[in-house]
């Protein structure tokens, strides 16, 4: 079973850390690393600023409601950027307003999740990303 490197960009941290337990439940070699706007994921995904270590992740999950740069602009910047528009972006967001659903899509999401409310879903919903990326999905190499 292959490992995943995981960035979780959410301003949540009650969320935040509910995805890095689920993760971490389902005992599986996944590395998450988390930041907590857009313009701090572009900088990790760049290895600019505090993140020149950074790995390149192979999976993002990006909230959309965020403050300085919200998901929506960070998904356009990534797919638009040639050297990051091949990770996949999960959106996963408490929004299920048909106007981001679409807008997302029509931004190259690979997938958008809404949130569950309840701790047990948030976390199964959580394991069924992880485990689709890790066992039936075809990740593109990494540079």
């Amino acid at each position: 079973m292959r490992s995943l490197q995981i960035l979780v960009v959410d301003d949540d941290d009650a969320d935040a850390l509910m995805i890095e337990e689920a993760l971490d439940a389902a005992g599986r070699n996944t590395t998450v690393a988390r930041v907590a706007d857009g313009r701090e994921a572009l900088d990790y995904l760049h290895r600019e600023g505090p993140y020149v270590d950074a790995l390149r992740p192979d999976l993002i999950l990006l909230d959309l409601n965020m403050p300085r740069m919200d998901g929506r602009e960070t998904l356009a910047a990534i797919k638009s950027d040639e050297e990051l528009k091949a990770i996949p972006v999960v959106i996963l967001t408490t929004s299920g307003a048909a106007p981001d659903i679409v807008s997302s899509y029509q931004h190259r999401a690979n997938a958008y999740v809404t949130k569950p409310f309840g701790l047990d879903d948030f976390e199964a919903t959580v394991r069924q990303i992880d485990r689709f990326y890790r066992e039936v999905a075809v990740l593109p190499h990494k540079d």
